[in-house]
């Protein structure tokens, strides 16, 4: 019986962890875990929010930038990009407020595709 070497496996894993990674880079699939119907051309999960938050920007703007920013890698590592785009969420909400140590928003929407 003959043995692999360490090389061999290492290359094996390389591979696989590529091939998965590019496999992730639209949709992950997770999301037909959830309801799914179709709104205004895009399709939508039903009930299944997302939420993204910011704290501490110098401006309102950079605040809401931060947050929306969260929702999307958040949702783009749970369910892929095709997901992860707020200006295509349903049901956004987007709430800020200043405090003495700057803005923070936080963002909540359904994902689409």
């Amino acid at each position: 019986m003959k043995l692999l070497s360490l090389a061999s496996v290492a290359g094996a894993a390389a591979i696989i962890v590529l091939s998965t990674l590019g496999a992730r880079a639209d949709d992950s699939g997770l999301a037909s875990m959830h309801d799914l119907r179709r709104e205004r051309g895009r399709l939508c999960m039903v009930d299944h929010f997302h939420y993204g938050s910011s704290a501490g920007q110098p401006s309102k703007k950079a605040a809401v930038s931060e947050a929306v920013s969260s929702w999307q890698s958040f949702t783009d590592l749970e369910y892929g990009s095709d997901w992860a785009r707020f200006r295509r969420a349903a049901s956004k909400e987007i709430k800020c407020k200043v405090s003495g140590s700057g803005w923070g928003c936080e963002v909540s929407a359904r994902p689409c595709r």
